[in-house]
């Protein structure tokens, strides 16, 4: 298996850093990996995922959203549906130099992105989601307690995951206007819903009701005792396993 670095430009018109994963072998399909709010490409269980896939033959385009991880831009000036934009930026890129995805998959907040942009991208007849919300506005309980000063002065710095990241009100107004429930009764794809019962980050009501919203065909794996972040790399093992698997009798 191997790595490639590259770059390719953004919503923003700004370079984003990605990872071309490939398998030893033959390249069946190409897949895209969207990854969960404020982490990156670097993820462990990103690459245990990726791992996986590449182990039956699909190769994986994975990358940090506009001003995240070694991505340039302003993570303020981005928003839910800038990150739409970015993946359907990453799906161009692969089409152009490599061949359309045919597999999106996506973790947390990436995997509602997944969801949408798999609208606009007829190559892809599977979606793979991982502990994602089953509304993007989710992530507001997050910036909660710092919420009142955002909608008052426009913009405030808020602490997530040990860093800080400044949040402006466009954010806040862009997830009001999500609208999930759209986007899966009209997703025309497979789709399979992965979530842990005891995630205590998005609750395990979020995989029902997307489960629930979504046409057939769909699946649903539980991740048992997992975390949110697939921190235990077997966890990660497990969902990428089985969602290789899984994606294998729609490729």
């Amino acid at each position: 298996m191997g790595r490639e670095r590259i770059k390719f430009e953004g919503s923003f018109g700004v370079p984003l850093a990605a990872y071309l994963d490939r398998p030893d072998g033959e390249i069946h399909a190409w897949a895209l990996f969207a990854h969960c709010f404020t982490c990156s490409k670097n993820l462990r269980a990103v690459n245990v995922l990726c791992q996986a896939l590449n182990s039956v033959g699909i190769a994986v385009l994975r990358f940090d959203f506009t001003g995240l991880g070694e991505s340039q831009g302003d993570f303020a000036d981005t928003n839910f549906t800038s990150n739409v934009s970015d993946l359907l930026r990453a799906a161009a890129y692969l089409e152009t130099h490599h061949a359309a995805p045919r597999l999106l998959v996506g973790h947390s907040l990436g995997g509602a992105a997944v969801l949408q942009a798999a609208q606009e991208l007829p190559s892809v007849k599977a979606v793979a989601t991982i502990g994602a919300p089953c509304d993007p506005a989710h992530v507001r309980h997050l910036i909660s307690s710092q919420e009142a000063e955002i909608l008052e002065t426009g913009e405030a710095c808020v602490l997530l995951a040990g860093r800080e990241f400044r949040i402006q009100r466009q954010f806040l107004e862009d997830l009001d206007g999500a609208r999930m429930k759209r986007h899966l009764k009209s997703l025309r794809k497979a789709l399979l819903v992965c979530h842990a019962p005891l995630d205590d980050t998005v609750g395990i009501e979020s995989a029902a009701n997307l489960f629930q919203e979504a046409r057939h065909p769909k699946s649903f794996l539980s991740l048992d005792t997992a975390d949110h972040l697939l921190t235990n790399p077997d966890d990660a093992r497990y969902a990428g396993t089985v969602i290789a698997v899984w994606a294998g009798r729609y490729l």
